[in-house]
């Protein structure tokens, strides 16, 4: 795509002046034709946007008649509608259309290239023009999202979205510190900064002699101002990141902070507080407004796995203070991230061992996902790669020429970027301007490998993601040296030129290391090796334009701007997803790179049909008809019944980590049922790996424990000390029970019902009292067997009905039960299944069960939940809390406490009779304040395995640390 004419070389410090010193760069034509511009080259047709509120059917917005390529999904044309479409809705100055945007955005990158010399003509600009805008019109890859807030519009040209600032052990550097927090935060992006120059509480003041704070205190304050601030001036919360090194006095402090204020929130939830984030009582609640991480070096690690002790340092100075088991506060960290996710890992010897500058300074920090690790005081703008472009249709080929082309143009236009972009802060524009940070990468990862009939967690994946990212940032390298020719290097490059030299030369070490395994990573590998080396030979010349090329970001939001099926490095989520409709609604639907891997596997017509049949039915492939076994590791996903291992993300993070200037944003998912040690180990196998930073979630760990089991015990302890006071009794009474069948005529009702598109119909008849007393269930298009023991089931609940089993009973144990199909339905009162079992029994409930009682099991129709949303018309669920205020918070700590709590089930001590077990069994357990499963009960009728969106409700679904939306782009607090 471009090529680099011959010119002087300069290195002043000035890069205005060198910017005239060279010829600037010849743009050759990949994807456009001379004459025929991008637009006119593809079918253009007009839709109506238009979002209602989940809840309450209002229109929340509406644009009519906006103008896509008629190949952009609705999903995508919505989130660039609602996110990036600048203008007031309604006014003329409202973008319409996606040549508004594009030509927004693209004219401003071509214009600033002319200005400052990146073109040899105003020839190659125009194809540089053409050519940019081709590959955002066929979602080639994407910016990040300020480029599409604010390039071209009368606000700030903020162009980052990653920032690190920087905190002294001074009051004024402490308050500054609050201060710029909260002005990134109000321009919608988020920062990081290490806390570790602040003196411990262990350490004495200089000036009065008492004791310090300590940086844990202090970062109440700027908890306490994320809090108040809505990001972007949205409902989300800000995102921050706060770390600090393992050798601070403080750190065991630090590390247990979090795990602490959650055990709080448990609490305080349990005795009936609004404690959810946004709540009324959560500000009695800290630090929770920001990721936490400690930053462990080489020594640290081999003292833990050595058993030895290590040494914590005074930041005044520098001695040693206290010694600790490494082993033991290792632990901590562990126990930590078990309960509450923080803190996370950041591997600061690693990290410096592959950083460009050091003589500028040492890396400290990260963004908030941790992928952007470089000085302080600096920013970088993102832009990612839909790696699924270019792959062939039968998945065989990687277009390598293609690539090298598309990353050229897209390097060059990021580092235009720089030239004309403002910043928050003069600190932060200048370390920018100067150091150049830049952030490429990809998303669609999982898809492309899957697509290739590759599995995600396989040698054979894993040398494929290595080739790309080499590749990738191969390619941005020897760009930048190019630039460096044309424009100059960047200001610190001469200081640093041993250092950059270096690291380039680890990267090409790191390229000739891989195994590759198949004729698609080897072709790949070749080229990188390539890239590698004319990139030392032009650097070694010219130096380099830029101190950082690449980092694995999200790429939530934009992910779905390219109509990726996954984002960043993540495998695919899962293998049924939701499809937005035109005209409103959704559809579950298997994802479509299903067969086009089936096909490169070498299945055929019927039997692909019928596997994607059984995966639309199951959501797995495991006894999928015609599935060879040895395939099923390709359709792996993030969660499902063949779920990726922690391990298994982990290598695949270790396989890319080498081929990247930063690090990779992501978030190792683990069951519940994972242990402090395996938490341990992942972290430990982290360093040992080389990847540069590391977070881990456990299912379900923000949230309340199971009912403790304590009670019980004690029941049973005082029912045996019972039995040993009470005298033998000598006559036993046997009562049995008596079935009272229906009438020949009785009411009934019959109800069909689709729950995740499977259909069926439900007939349930009731006694003269209106009580429930037999139940028949029909399931459409299904085959013989599933309908034989659905009658065989329905038999046996109307005989447990009619020998007085309480229809409470049968709905506190099929209730949440959860299984394919699922999701969905067409019932405005149960708008969410967890299985047809789920939804069969929350419809009885509504249709037989008093109110009383069905509120005592969390089960509330669409008008009851309507009053909760209306507020005053009804009380608060619980203090200080009415739903209308819980739909404004985040939605997954309620969403995690239902999947807790649905998981609870009470033991029934050995010593008690059946007779009594099925009395207190029929009896709603006494509840002092409403659960957190019942709230979400009231805001989306039922319990689910993930996040809704707040606006649309359609299920979120991770990306890097945050949740994103597919049907919308909303985020739950990552920027």
């Amino acid at each position: 795509m471009t090529e680099t004419v011959d010119g002087s070389t300069s290195r002043a410090q000035s890069g205005r002046a060198r910017a005239r010193k060279a010829k600037g760069l010849s743009i050759e034509r990949v994807y456009t034709t001379e004459g025929v511009h991008p637009y006119d080259a593809v079918t253009w047709e007009r839709r109506d946007v238009v979002q209602t509120n989940w809840k309450t059917g209002e229109t929340v917005f509406e644009q009519r008649g906006v103008e896509f390529p008629d190949f952009w999904s609705v999903n995508a044309s919505t989130i660039v509608t609602t996110k990036y479409f600048r203008g007031a809705v309604g006014s003329p100055e409202r973008e319409q259309s996606l040549r508004q945007l594009l030509d927004r955005v693209v004219l401003t990158y071509t214009k600033a290239g002319k200005e400052h010399g990146y073109f040899a003509t105003d020839a190659d600009a125009e194809v540089f023009e053409h050519e940019l805008t081709h590959m955002l019109l066929h979602q080639v890859f994407s910016f990040n999202s300020p480029v599409w807030f604010n390039v071209g519009t009368s606000s700030p040209q903020q162009v980052s979205a990653c920032f690190i600032l920087a905190v002294d052990d001074s009051m004024d550097s402490i308050l500054n510190w609050y201060r710029e927090e909260g002005l990134i935060f109000k321009g919608g992006s988020g920062a990081g900064l290490n806390l570790s120059r602040i003196r411990s509480s262990k350490e004495l003041l200089r000036s009065s002699g008492g004791t310090a704070s300590g940086p844990v205190s202090f970062m109440r304050g700027a908890d306490a101002s994320a809090g108040t601030i809505k990001s972007g001036g949205a409902t989300r919360r800000a995102a921050k990141m706060v770390v600090l090194d393992v050798d601070h006095p403080d750190i065991v402090e630090f590390v247990e902070t979090k795990e602490r204020e959650e055990e709080k929130i448990r609490v305080l939830r349990d005795a009936g507080f609004d404690m959810d984030l946004g709540g009324e009582d959560i500000t009695s609640v800290q630090y929770q407004n920001a990721n936490n991480s400690i930053r462990v070096d080489d020594a640290f690690m081999r003292a833990v796995e050595e058993g030895t002790s290590y040494g914590l340092r005074a930041r005044t100075s520098g001695e040693v203070i206290e010694e600790i088991d490494a082993k033991e506060l290792w632990g901590k960290v562990a126990k930590a991230a078990w309960a509450c996710a923080d803190p996370g890992i950041q591997y600061d010897s690693t990290i410096n061992d592959w950083h460009t500058t050091p003589e500028t300074g040492r890396i400290t920090a990260s963004n908030p996902c941790s992928e952007y690790m470089h000085l302080d005081n600096s920013s970088c703008n993102l832009a990612s790669l839909n790696l699924l472009k270019f792959l062939s249709e039968d998945g065989t080929t990687f277009d390598v020429e293609r690539f090298v082309k598309s990353v050229e143009l897209i390097i060059t236009a990021m580092d235009i970027s720089i030239c004309f972009a403002d910043f928050p802060t003069e600190a932060i524009g200048e370390t920018t301007k100067a150091y150049r940070q830049l952030g490429i990468g990809y998303a669609n990862l999982g898809a492309m490998l899957m697509a290739s009939g590759l599995a995600y967690d396989s040698d054979g994946g894993r040398a494929l993601a290595a080739s790309i990212t080499s590749l990738m940032t191969g390619v941005s390298y020897r760009r930048s040296a190019e630039l460096a020719g044309v424009v100059g290097a960047y200001d610190g490059y001469q200081q640093n030129a041993a250092p950059h030299t270096r690291v380039m030369r680890k990267h090409l070490a790191a390229n000739d290391d891989i195994r590759t395994m198949h004729s698609m990573d080897i072709a790949v590998q070749r080229e990188a090796t390539k890239q590698w080396a004319d990139n030392l030979k032009i650097g070694e010349k010219n130096g380099w334009r830029n101190a950082q090329a690449s980092v694995l970001a999200p790429t939530g939001t934009i992910g779905f701007m390219m109509d990726c099926d996954t984002t960043g490095i993540e495998p695919d989520f899962s293998l049924v997803k939701f499809k937005k409709l035109v005209g409103g609604g959704s559809m579950q639907v298997v994802n479509q790179t299903v067969p086009v891997a089936l096909k490169k596997l070498g299945y055929t017509g019927e039997t692909i049909e019928a596997i994607m049949e059984y995966i639309a039915e199951k959501g797995h492939v495991v006894d999928a008809p015609g599935l060879k076994t040895e395939h099923y590791e390709v359709f792996d996903c993030a969660v499902g019944d063949r779920a990726i291992k922690p391990m298994g993300h982990v290598r695949m993070m270790a396989a890319a980590q080498p081929f990247l200037s930063g690090a990779i944003s992501k978030t190792v998912n683990m069951p519940e049922t994972s242990t402090v040690e395996e938490i341990a180990d992942v972290y430990f196998q982290g360093w040992k790996l080389g990847l540069k930073a590391l977070a881990v979630y456990r299912d379900n760990c923000k949230v309340g424990q199971p009912l403790s089991s304590q009670k019980s015990q004690d029941d049973k302890t005082s029912a045996s000390a019972t039995a040993e006071a009470t005298p033998e009794v000598k006559t036993v009474v046997v009562e049995k029970p008596i079935r009272r069948r229906l009438p020949k005529s009785r009411q009934s009702i019959t109800t069909s019902f689709s729950v995740g598109g499977a259909e069926g119909y439900m007939t349930s008849g009731a006694h003269e009292n209106g009580e429930l007393g037999e139940l028949f269930l029909k399931l459409g298009k299904q085959g013989s067997t599933l309908a034989g023991v659905m009658d065989a089931f329905s038999i046996a609940v109307s005989i447990g009905l009619q020998y007085g089993v309480p229809l409470e009973t049968f709905v506190q144990k099929f209730t949440n039960l959860k299984f394919e199909p699922a999701g969905l339905t067409d019932d405005s009162d149960v708008r969410m299944a967890q299985s047809i079992m789920d939804y069969v029994f929350r419809r009885l409930a509504l249709d037989y069960i008093d109110y009383d009682t069905r509120s005592a099991l969390g089960i509330h129709s669409a008008e009851e939940r309507q009053r909760y949303l209306d507020t005053g018309s009804h009380q608060p669920i619980s203090k200080g809390s009415t739903a209308a205020e819980l739909v404004e918070t985040q939605p997954e700590t309620l969403k995690e406490a239902a999947t807790a709590e649905a998981a609870t089930t009470t033991e029934v001590p050995a010593d008690v009779s059946a007779e009594q077990a099925q009395a207190d069994t029929a009896k709603p357990a006494p509840k002092a304040a409403h659960t957190s499963a019942e709230l979400l009960e009231v805001i989306t009728g039922s319990a689910v395995d993930s996040p809704l969106c707040m606006t649309c409700g359609t299920k979120m679904r991770p990306a890097g640390s945050c949740h994103v939306c597919e049907g919308c782009g909303s985020t739950s607090g990552c920027s």
